[in-house]
């Protein structure tokens, strides 16, 4: 039998989709796996036992003709796919899949041969990917798998010491985001890292494009922390991940690899809430203002705040997000 999943979302969907390929292998043993993702599934899934071919798909590069005309080819019994997109729905009906699941809040939801169920209604993400799978009658309750898997390899997992750094002995700042009201605010950043720097070694990571945003962060300070924003690649940082006391990260992709990793995260929330689902699945606390009117006002934050205020993110203390840091560790002793 050959399953192929679509997931071309962001990398942190990609991540809590892990856990969907870890439940099909378990339900269909004798399966062969695709996923169809963006090229940074290549880091993602490297290693990972439960996906025996990637297809690499990038709309801004590639023909979506071309990937129905190779998914035709392959000829796959299933399809599967946790993401919303017209084009999913689309193509995975004209590659002439006999079997297609995808959720009922999709583009071209009436392609599928089975729509679930999808709500915002505090169902984690993991959990809502998993319902596509109780559409088949091999599904059970004790063949799934829930905690997002990132496998690294020996080497890579000791690639954090090349920074000087020890086991457990550093707490991690993800201080970037793709939107920029998803973000705390600079001075926010900035006094947490002040005050944590007095008793605790403080490790920024981040892709290059939070660089402009972390430089107004640090500049100012006087005694800085190891800036590693940048000069990492996505393989390395999750060893910076796994390897870390603590991570504080906005509500972005960094808390899912901590969460994988088991490594105690304090996820920062301003535009989003936790009813769409992407909050700590374990070992993790959200710091957010309750009560705004204005929230959520997006699924994904914006570039600028719709009301000009800002106040999701200006209204939250360093001293909110240090307290929940500390009660976060003192559970974890």
């Amino acid at each position: 039998m050959k399953i192929v999943v679509w997931q071309t979302a962001f990398l942190g969907d990609l991540i809590l989709s892990t856990p969907l390929f870890h439940s099909i292998k378990n339900i269909f043993p004798e399966s062969t796996l695709y996923v169809i993702t963006k090229p940074f599934g290549i880091q993602v899934l490297k290693n990972n036992p439960y996906v025996d071919e990637l297809i690499i798909f990038d709309k801004s590069k590639n023909s979506t003709f071309s990937l129905i005309k190779r998914l035709r080819k392959e000829k796959f019994d299933i399809a599967i796919s946790p993401h919303r997109s017209h084009r999913a729905a689309y193509s995975l009906f004209l590659a002439g899949i006999p079997f297609r699941v995808g959720f009922d809040k999709a583009g071209f939801s009436f392609l599928y041969s089975k729509a679930v169920s999808h709500r915002f209604d505090g169902t984690h993400e993991i959990d809502r990917n998993l319902s596509l799978l109780k559409v088949f009658p091999e599904y059970s309750e004790n063949k799934l798998h829930k905690i997002p898997e990132l496998f690294l390899t020996e080497e890579e997992d000791k690639s954090y010491r090349k920074y000087g750094l020890k086991d457990k002995d550093y707490i991690l700042i993800a201080p970037g985001s793709k939107w920029n009201t998803k973000r705390w605010t600079e001075k926010g950043f900035r006094e947490v890292i002040k005050a944590l720097m007095e008793d605790e070694n403080v490790v920024l990571i981040g892709g290059k494009e939070d660089l402009p945003f972390t430089q107004k962060i640090i500049s100012p300070l006087k005694n800085k922390p190891l800036n590693l924003v940048g000069k990492t690649g996505l393989r390395e940082s999750f060893s910076l991940i796994k390897h870390a006391k603590a991570l504080i990260s906005n509500d972005s992709a960094p808390v899912h690899m901590a969460v994988a990793f088991n490594t105690p995260v304090v996820d920062i929330y301003g535009p989003t809430v936790t009813d769409f689902g992407f909050y700590p699945y374990r070992n993790g606390v959200v710091v957010e203002i309750e009560g705004l009117k204005c929230r959520p006002c997006g699924l994904h934050g914006h570039n600028e705040c719709p009301t000009g205020t800002f106040e999701c993110m200006k209204n939250i203390t360093p001293d909110m997000v240090l307290n929940s840091l500390k009660n976060l560790m003192e559970l974890n002793r």
